[in-house]
């Protein structure tokens, strides 16, 4: 089942501050898993953890942002982690698979980070596909 959302419900009206921090939530997940090195991993996850953390009592909005960035970014992790024990486990040889699996899973990490950040600059709420909701 699809969500639609109906615009002609009044929607509370969002400050350029809101939207710009909801976007930073996504934005700064990017920044800091590719400064660590880490493409879809812990180092993704920490940007979005601070905000959340710092403006989670200020608006809903920047809240949902930074948690759904928070829940796909420890998703990349988990997956990460599952890929390099796969190879770890079958000692070397299963990063035939697990090499393509990863650059298919940075790029996705990286497209699906993009969209949520326009969307929330634009105001709009965005849900990550497949993301486990963790917080």
């Amino acid at each position: 089942m699809t969500e639609t959302i109906d615009s002609t419900l009044p929607t509370p009206a969002l400050s350029a501050e809101e939207r710009n921090w909801a976007m930073a939530a996504h934005l700064t997940s990017l920044i800091l898993a590719l400064l660590t090195s880490w493409f879809f991993g812990v180092g993704g996850a920490v940007g979005a953890l601070a905000i959340w953390l710092i403006k989670r009592d200020d608006s809903t909005f920047i809240a949902e942002h930074a948690k759904e960035a928070l829940n796909f970014n420890v998703t990349m992790a988990i997956i990460a982690l599952l890929l390099i024990g796969l190879t770890i486990i079958t000692l070397g040889i299963g990063a035939l698979l697990t090499l393509p699996a990863a650059v298919v899973i940075a790029i996705v990490w990286f497209v699906c980070t993009i969209i949520a950040a326009m969307r929330a600059k634009e105001g709009l709420p965005y849900r990550y596909p497949f993301a486990l909701r963790l917080f």
